[in-house]
């Protein structure tokens, strides 16, 4: 449900970032989509941010948590980022 919020706020971002490219708004009307792109971009930016801490893989070594970006595979010479 979430994914469909996120893609549909997407979507109506990239109409109000044509429309307003086009130059055929009056002030008002620019101002007005401008603030309602600036909610949807926040929207964006907070699935996002959301998305990526739920990406993050949590792994148990030496009684401690650490954090390992999604992907990172053991052996990368990256070291995960304590928790504990």
């Amino acid at each position: 449900m979430a994914e469909k919020k996120f893609e549909k706020a997407l979507e109506k971002l990239e109409e109000i970032v044509k429309k307003m490219e086009g130059g055929d708004m009056s002030l008002d009307e620019s101002l007005a989509a401008f603030e309602e792109g600036i909610k949807l971009s926040r929207f964006c930016a907070d699935r996002l941010d959301e998305a990526e801490r739920k990406v993050n893989i949590l792994l148990r070594e030496d009684d401690k948590l650490q954090v390992r970006p999604f992907g990172e595979r053991d052996g990368d010479d990256k070291e995960p980022e304590d928790i504990a």
